[in-house]
């Protein structure tokens, strides 16, 4: 039940700020307040944290199982050690895209019109 409320409250503060982040001012014209960087700013470091995070966990992931797989049946480690490094690159560019989309946000800044 825990897990279930934290997660339902994390998903209301993101949408929040996103829909703040999102919204338009009433000059068309207008260039970015400080606000509106401040929000993109909380916007990508959540973004990259929760990447950082899920990426994180999912490398941890694999390179268990490999050394479960391979104390099981060593003769097998060569090949689950390049699948593994495969498996870690892939894993790994998921953040890669994220720090990109984020850089994105933050410099070219497409928000403020």
């Amino acid at each position: 039940m825990r897990k279930i409320v934290i997660s339902a409250l994390a998903i209301l503060t993101v949408l929040v700020i996103g829909t703040t982040a999102m919204a338009q001012t009433a000059d068309a014209g207008a260039t970015s307040t400080i606000m509106d960087i401040g929000l993109i700013c909380a916007g990508v470091a959540i973004g990259m944290g929760a990447a950082c995070g899920g990426c994180g966990v999912g490398m941890g992931a694999a390179v268990a199982g490999t050394c479960v797989a391979t104390a099981r049946n060593p003769e097998l480690g060569g090949r689950l050690f390049v699948l593994l490094l495969l498996g870690l690159a892939l894993i790994e560019s998921l953040a890669i895209y994220t720090l990109v989309i984020n850089l994105i946000l933050l410099y070219a800044n497409p928000l403020a019109g």
